[in-house]
């Protein structure tokens, strides 16, 4: 079975030890590997987990330790939200089918993805000040937001190694 890796940074890591798994040798499909930190609205958690390709962001929230045992479908059903969110038009089937299961392993120390996480983390900072609560916050909107900030993917400096992360995810959905 196809399974997604997840890797979690260590502040993650201690409240998710209980979900790791050893066997690292999994196939990840074609959306590749994720990283996932966590931060706090009104001191409830929540995680940000970005795809390594595309850099492409979902927000989970408010992730209390029961929620754990199914943190898989969360995770499923806040990608598929924030999919059609952001008008990446695909089947839950299809998305079911690409992820698998999840596995959760330590840090990759990606250190560009963990360098975007805390540039839109820092940016999230400044919006979540509009709101107040997480209960007023619109996560896909801002979600969204995170997602449309233009990326550098390549190794040139050309005005066309710019792009957006929804564009990214689109072109990887459509292979």
């Amino acid at each position: 079975m196809r399974k997604t890796k997840i890797h979690t940074t260590k502040k993650l890591e201690k409240l998710v030890k209980k979900l790791f798994t050893t066997d690292q040798k999994t196939d990840c499909g074609i959306l590749g590997k994720w990283n996932a930190t966590v931060f706090y609205v009104d001191r409830k958690k929540c995680w940000l987990i970005t795809n390594g390709l595309t850099k492409y962001n979902v927000i989970l929230t408010d992730i209390k330790s029961s929620d754990l045992s199914k943190i898989e479908q969360i995770f499923k059903d806040a990608l598929f939200g924030q999919l059609i969110f952001d008008g990446i038009i695909t089947d839950f089937e299809t998305l079911n089918l690409i992820i698998g299961g999840l596995d959760f392993l330590p840090t990759d120390n990606d250190r560009s993805t963990t360098g975007f996480q805390n540039q839109r983390l820092y940016e999230l900072d400044f919006w979540k000040n509009d709101f107040e609560k997480l209960e007023n916050m619109p996560i896909k909107d801002l979600t969204n937001r995170m997602n449309t900030s233009p990326i550098h993917i390549g190794n040139g400096s050309k005005m066309s190694d710019y792009t957006d992360s929804i564009e990214e995810m689109k072109k990887l959905l459509t292979k």
